[in-house]
């Protein structure tokens, strides 16, 4: 699990170097509960890379989800949806340079701040990450009641939705897929990124129809140890594969263009999610050839 307040200012000092999407600057908030927002504050804003972006609170309950949307600019037609989790004391923000690229590729990302461990919050709370699935599986729920007319609404595919994350964000999309999630299996997720996460609190018991899962991880991470994101990715029954990455960083391959590693961990994620929601052939080829991967897809 991660250590809160290195990550906080290591992940701040990186928001300040991102370019683009929401970095290192306050977005636009909108309240809405599973409706659209006013529309005043419908429009979109550049985001780079050919992209745009909103922010829309959706609600669980007392739980505010305010949510980072970030969709290609150009074309028409519906798209896959990604839900991306932040880590511990992170914000959609902080990886906008990965989802942007996510979006540019033709996806529509929708990544939640989670509102106890959030970059902000008084105290980061571990305890609620296993809440945290059912924030994602809510913010699904939210695109999917905006009315008909919203741009959001006329771009996403709810048929194909992938869940992703980092760290603890990545065992909140892990999470959508085990019995012991907050709210159990999503059966909508059709496919999953972890990055740099684990099993930790969400359990390992998968449920549902088989989905496709894509680990990557970092040799020498010194806060989440491969080998224990070895271990959650040996415990899934269906199709999946194991990218590891040289090197001990546990943040910046994910989410910061200058890594090393970050263009391979856009190439894989991306192939991935074409060939997992766009039934790409070429994609997945592209991603079963990749050095490094242990495929079982």
């Amino acid at each position: 699990m991660l250590r809160t307040a290195r990550l906080g200012l290591v992940m701040l000092a990186a928001a300040s170097a991102l370019s683009g999407c929401v970095a290192g600057r306050e977005l636009p908030k909108h309240a809405a509960n599973a409706s659209p927002a006013p529309a005043s504050s419908q429009t979109a804003q550049a985001a780079g890379l050919g992209t745009e972006y909103r922010t829309i609170t959706f609600t669980r309950g007392e739980r505010q989800l305010e949510t980072t949307i970030v969709w290609p600019a150009e074309g028409q037609g519906r798209l896959p949806v990604i839900l991306f989790g932040h880590g511990l004391g992170g914000l959609p923000p902080f990886y906008g340079e990965l989802l942007k690229r996510w979006a540019a590729a033709g996806f529509v990302v929708a990544a939640p701040a989670f509102p106890e461990t959030r970059f902000g919050v008084d105290k980061v709370e571990i305890r609620d990450v296993p809440n945290q699935p059912a924030d994602l599986s809510a913010v699904l729920d939210g695109l999917i009641a905006l009315a008909a007319s919203d741009p959001i609404r006329q771009r996403i595919d709810p048929e194909r939705v992938a869940a992703a994350g980092h760290s603890a964000g990545a065992i909140s999309a892990l999470g959508m897929f085990t019995a012991n999630g907050f709210e159990g299996r999503d059966e909508r997720i059709d496919a999953g990124i972890i990055l740099a996460g684990n099993s930790l609190g969400v359990g390992e018991k998968f449920t549902g129809d088989p989905v496709p899962l894509l680990f990557v991880h970092t040799t020498g991470d010194p806060i989440v140890p491969s080998a224990i994101g070895r271990g959650a990715y040996r415990a899934v029954p269906w199709p999946k594969g194991f990218l590891t990455l040289p090197g001990k960083e546990h943040i910046t391959p994910y989410l910061a263009p200058a890594d090393p590693a970050f263009p391979t961990v856009v190439t894989a994620t991306t192939d991935f999610l074409r060939w997992a929601l766009l039934k790409d052939g070429q994609a997945g080829q592209r991603l079963r050839k990749m050095p490094n991967l242990e495929s079982k897809f």
